[in-house]
């Protein structure tokens, strides 16, 4: 019996040697994320667009307007007229719909394409720091629910090595 419970002892040492070498740290992406100096230039960029969409957006809604004007103003002589107008309605109200639906994927992929580059920066300073620090573990704090008091807060050893 003596016998088992050493040979179980002596396989147990090394786990428990092991378990002691786990390094936990945290990060506060958002805030790093928040912090990063291309974020204002990207919103600017995002901003010019919205603008640009928004005035071309406008001019459709005014070109509608004014033919649903037009047909309100003056009557159709005839039913094949009155049908060319309302026709031409409907196929301005579909040109705005599919604009919009165009303008707002083209929004997001501007919007993936720009944030692309700050995301992968910082992600590679994580990375960084996690090896450079003997990190076993990174986790976010947006998706953990406790934080152990003997887990490190990262957050401003990576925006060190951002420059931030």
């Amino acid at each position: 019996m003596l016998k088992k419970l050493l040979i179980v002892c002596i396989a147990l040492a090394p786990l428990a040697a092991v378990a002691q070498d786990v390094k936990i740290g945290y990060i506060n992406t958002q805030e790093i994320f928040t912090s990063m100096p291309e974020l204002s230039s990207i919103e600017t960029q995002l901003s010019t667009k919205q603008e640009e969409i928004n005035k071309n957006g406008q001019a459709l809604i005014e070109e509608y307007n004014k033919k649903l004007e037009e047909f309100e103003s003056n009557p159709a002589t005839s039913e094949a007229i009155q049908q060319d107008q309302l026709k031409q309605l409907t196929q301005l109200q579909e040109r705005f719909q599919v604009y919009q639906q165009n303008s707002q994927q083209e929004m997001n992929q501007l919007q993936q394409q720009l944030l692309e580059p700050v995301n992968k920066k910082i992600h590679d300073a994580i990375q960084s720091v996690g090896a450079e620090n003997n990190y076993t573990y990174v986790f976010d704090v947006a998706s953990v629910v406790y934080v152990s008091p003997t887990a490190e807060d990262i957050t401003q050893l990576v925006k060190t090595k951002l420059g931030i």
